[in-house]
């Protein structure tokens, strides 16, 4: 009887650390499916796309410009390595959850674009916010260079309303300067634009784009 009693507090506690471990498990999605969710809660998704045409036919001239250095970020939003494997400092959604997930697929079946990174997570956005920029590079990989195609950085800030820096760089591989010049500017984009809860906003260049969309999410009841 001694022996059954042990076994069945032994049972009982580990349905109680099962239950403990769900609960754990389950905060994050309650958090952001309307629970325990903090104030000025946002969804933020970014999609970073490439417009598929022949780069000689753009008529912006980069030569003349003065490139400033981009210091790299210290958060990664969406790096990738030269076999385009992805490492973010994010906890990133799935793409399918996203709200931009259908200008996506839209796009890409357009024929005309091709997307090159989609984040979409989960961050408190409170007044006078001061985001951390956030590192990308992606595109193609230029092995001359020893580096993506497409690179810079993206700050969120909030001042009464969200504000977006994008910072991006879109390169080539120059195969005829003389001498050698390993990487020719095609063109950039600088430009910080307000956004509003819940309206897709599109900062672009004539070679590269990106798609903004902020949803905030409120506690239900």
């Amino acid at each position: 009887m001694q022996a059954r009693n042990v076994n069945l507090k032994s049972f009982v506690a580990r349905l109680a650390l099962t239950a403990a471990l769900s609960l754990l498990i389950a905060l994050p999605v309650a958090a952001q499916s309307g629970g325990n969710i903090p104030d000025d809660y946002y969804r933020a998704e970014i999609v970073i796309l490439e417009r598929l045409v022949d780069p000689d036919t753009i008529t912006e001239q980069m030569a003349g410009k003065t490139i400033e250095p981009l210091e790299p970020a210290k958060l990664r939003m969406w790096v990738e390595d030269a076999n385009g494997n992805v490492s973010t400092d994010l906890r990133l959604v799935p793409t399918g959850e996203l709200h931009l997930s259908s200008a996506i697929d839209r796009l890409e079946r357009s024929g005309k674009y091709r997307v090159l990174a989609s984040a979409g997570w989960y961050e408190a956005f409170p007044p006078d916010y001061q985001g951390e920029p956030l590192q990308v590079e992606t595109g193609e990989w230029l092995p001359a260079a020893r580096q993506h195609s497409v690179e810079g950085r993206i700050t969120i800030d909030r001042q009464r309303f969200l504000h977006v820096d994008v910072q991006l760089n879109h390169w080539q591989v120059d195969e005829v300067a003389m001498p050698p010049a390993p990487l020719e500017l095609i063109t950039w984009i600088r430009e910080t634009r307000r956004m509003r809860s819940e309206e897709i906003h599109f900062i672009d260049s004539p070679t590269i784009g990106v798609l903004v969309f902020f949803k905030k999410i409120e506690a239900e009841g």
